[in-house]
């Protein structure tokens, strides 16, 4: 598949996070302004099971969901919410008031199997500090558990991280397709602009162990 750099767009007023702009519907995302979230939409590959079964195909045990992300490190510990598509072919991100509140971004890989997940959090709300507050503490090395909610725990090592302008996100390298079991994860980061919102993306690389 071709992936393409989407042209930067800002939105809304809540200082702390981007909203992510798609390259195409359900397939490629990248962090712009700032924004609470509006409706989901589910991506068009994720088929229940019951479907599955009833049209004569072997039912296939369901993807287990992500329900808790860890960083024990630098004290990060929380649940995950799902993320889907805004009506505007945006990606959603937590709404304000649930800052302390992470979120997976269900048209990327499920955090373990192969491919690129992606976990998206608020720096700051105007609420005040949230789960990735901290996130710029974190180093090389560092654990990153996702417990999906059968209890199960996958173990991801950080291998990079980099601040980057919202104008220049490094969209391929973020959600382009990858053989390894790779998880991102995304914040606000940097000074900020006239408007208030921060100028980069903080973005954390992590592959499993």
């Amino acid at each position: 598949m071709s992936l393409a750099h989407h042209p930067v767009r800002r939105f809304g007023t809540v200082p702390g996070l981007a909203r992510l702009a798609l390259v195409a519907p359900a397939v490629l995302a990248v962090l712009t302004g700032c924004s609470a979230a509006a409706d989901t939409a589910a991506p068009a590959s994720r088929v229940p099971v019951s479907r599955a079964a009833s049209s004569g195909a072997p039912e296939v045990k369901r993807p287990a969901a992500p329900a808790k992300v860890a960083i024990p490190s630098i004290g990060i510990s929380g649940s995950l919410m799902e993320l889907g598509l805004n009506a505007d072919k945006t990606v959603e991100v937590p709404p304000a008031e649930k800052g302390m509140t992470a979120g997976w971004y269900v048209g990327g890989s499920v955090p373990g199997e192969a491919g690129a997940a992606v976990i998206i959090g608020h720096n700051d709300t105007r609420f005040g500090k949230a789960v990735f507050h901290d996130l710029k503490k974190i180093a090389k090395g560092a654990d990153i558990t996702v417990t999906n909610d059968r209890g199960e725990s996958a173990h991801f090592t950080v291998t990079d991280t980099e601040s980057v302008s919202k104008s220049s996100f490094p969209t391929e390298k973020v959600y382009g397709p990858t053989e390894d079991h790779a998880l991102r994860l995304i914040t606000c980061d940097g000074d900020f602009d006239a408007e208030g919102h921060p100028v980069n993306n903080l973005i954390v690389y992590a592959t499993l162990d």
